[in-house]
């Protein structure tokens, strides 16, 4: 059993607990169920830079990365360093994040924000957009091609943007639909870990220019964003290179001042 297996297990498990507590009617009379979303393709179609950064406190393949700041300040630092949006994990058991962090960053900035989490069951997406969200990930490797048209399409209707990640050509082929708005290419290899950007190169030929291309993970300097760049990719996620810092937001900043020049 993979480390992606396990948290789909275990994901199974929280959403029945969740939905149990929490009925439907109650997510949607959330304040912000009605709120205007911020697109993220949008910012990334118009946008020099490209970045997302993350809020990450944990993650199975490095344990701990920071516990020590509070998602405001990294909030607020992301927004100033200009940066097209922000990613928030809400998984609690592997990445040490909540849904309380998901509705700070909302409360503390006007990026568009992403809710990284396991998405397994339609409820997670109302759960999304009641607590902030504009964007949803979804996982080709943990979905099938049904499921990715189900979630993508309620997405929609909520007016969240959609962004599915892929980690090889065959996650790629049963994904590619109309209901998403960008494609992410994880260059980490979840059963090993191993990260290589050679993953984002060989993939590119292959989505579609309809979609915004992402590249996820292993992405450290500004030199793998200009190698990347040639090969169509507008947005390029970022989360332990400046997370692992004491000040993610000044560290962004430095990384797209970098960049511009």
């Amino acid at each position: 059993m993979n480390i992606l297996d396990k948290i789909t297990a275990d994901k199974l498990k929280e959403v029945k607990l969740r939905k149990s507590l929490i009925p439907i009617s109650q997510l949607e009379q959330s304040v912000l169920f009605e709120r205007e979303t911020i697109s993220l393709a949008q910012n990334l179609r118009s946008s020099k830079s490209g970045i997302i950064a993350e809020h990450k406190r944990r993650s199975p393949s490095k344990s701990v990365i920071n516990h020590k700041l509070n998602v405001q300040d990294v909030a607020q630092g992301y927004e100033k360093a200009g940066v097209c949006g922000m990613s928030v994990l809400t998984d609690g058991k592997y990445f040490g994040g909540s849904l309380d962090d998901l509705i700070i960053a909302r409360a503390s900035c006007n990026l568009p924000l992403l809710r990284k989490e396991f998405i397994i069951d339609d409820y997670q997406i109302l759960e999304a957009k009641a607590h902030g969200a504009d964007v949803i990930l979804l996982i080709a490797a943990i979905l099938t091609r049904n499921e990715i048209k189900q979630f993508s399409e309620l997405a929609k209707s909520l007016k969240l943007n959609v962004l599915l990640e892929v980690h090889n050509e065959e996650e790629l082929h049963k994904s590619i639909m109309p209901s998403l708005d960008m494609l992410g290419v994880n260059n980490r290899n979840l059963k090993t870990f191993d990260v290589s950007l050679e993953t984002s190169k060989v993939l590119s030929k292959l989505i579609p220019n309809d979609f915004v291309k992402v590249s996820e993970s292993g992405i450290s300097s500004v030199e793998a964003i200009k190698e990347l760049k040639p090969f169509g990719y507008k947005g390029f996620l970022i989360g332990e290179n400046f997370m692992k810092t004491d000040n993610p937001g000044k560290c962004a900043n430095e990384f797209i001042k970098e960049l511009k020049l």
